[in-house]
């Protein structure tokens, strides 16, 4: 893509999050609650997730696995918006709008461990519960990914794509897949032990050892971290099925081409948006010269005559 498509892409992410924070530094200074019209102002700590969800959990868990989601889905857009073979700035800018969203209420549990929330939607006596301007452009962005999903799906997931049902060269795949995935454990189990060691020491020296503090912390955090630990393997292994299929796919039409030629029927050689090796496209067409050159001519009177006999 262009820069200027870059940009279009991008900005919204930042608008998205620039407004929600301005929005919440206006909702803390709210006292009680008004409502004009259908619309409700209260300011109100979400101690949870969206809506109050997980509100009950330990703080150790719903603080940092809440945040650290946040981190997750940041590298999962990034990944993403490299790995998209089609422009399509709808479904672009959408994942941009509610990612943005996303990050606003994540700077909040950062910054305060819990989310400001102050609108509201109905009346005094029957309203709906507590949210925020993240919360309502995450609908948006939402929207914008159907949107996109149905009008440009069948150009993400061309019907009769054998790329899209079938693994183009598993052992190859499956190796690089695994190889990845091997990566990204061996990264986990090294953060997980130094961030292990770090906080049972750092318990220890300010509190002293007490077994049941320790288990109170130490066990949420295994928890939390091995949830994150898998998910970000998966994503490993599912990034290396796409990437894996960006080399294998070439590859494997190049070797179909070639049958072709082989057996006299000739084609274009046209690779898919994001493949690798796109330098096939141009040695194709040199074979494909190449080979008319060699091909014995017909002399005209030949043709001719054929054509009159025929």
């Amino acid at each position: 893509m262009r820069k200027v498509d870059w940009l279009l892409v991008l900005v919204p992410l930042f608008v998205t999050w620039g407004l929600d924070r301005i929005t919440k530094i206006w909702a803390q200074g709210l006292v009680g609650l008004d409502f004009f019209g259908p619309f409700g102002f209260v300011l109100h700590h979400n101690h949870g997730a969206m809506l109050g969800l997980f509100s009950s959990t330990p703080p150790v868990i719903r603080v940092v696995s809440l945040a650290t989601g946040g981190a997750f889905l940041l590298f999962f857009f990034v990944i993403t918006q490299y790995l998209l073979p089609i422009k399509s700035l709808m479904l672009r800018a959408g994942m941009s709008i509610l990612l943005g969203g996303i990050l606003g209420n994540v700077t909040d549990r950062i910054i305060y461990g819990y989310v400001i929330d102050f609108l509201l939607i109905g009346t005094p006596a029957n309203s709906t519960p507590a949210f925020n301007v993240a919360d309502a452009l995450q609908w948006v962005g939402y929207g914008m990914l159907a949107t996109a999903l149905m009008r440009e799906g069948e150009i993400l997931w061309p019907s009769g794509n054998v790329r899209k049902t079938a693994w183009i060269n598993p052992r190859f795949q499956l190796r690089y897949c695994f190889m990845l995935l091997a990566v990204g454990l061996g990264f986990a189990a090294i953060a997980g032990v130094f961030s292990y060691t770090f906080l049972r020491v750092t318990i220890i020296e300010f509190g002293g050892f007490h077994p049941q503090i320790l288990s109170n912390y130490l066990t949420p955090f295994v928890i939390a971290f091995s949830a994150v630990a898998l998910a970000f393997s998966a994503a490993l292994f599912a990034i290396g099925r796409v990437l894996s299929g960006r080399i294998a796919g070439p590859l494997y039409a190049f070797e179909r081409y070639l049958d072709d030629v082989v057996a006299g029927r000739n084609r274009r050689f046209q690779l898919r948006a994001g493949d690798e090796f796109k330098n096939l496209e141009q040695l194709a067409a040199r074979l494909a010269a190449e080979l008319n050159k060699a091909r014995p001519q017909v002399p005209v009177e030949q043709e001719r005559s054929n054509g009159t006999d025929g």
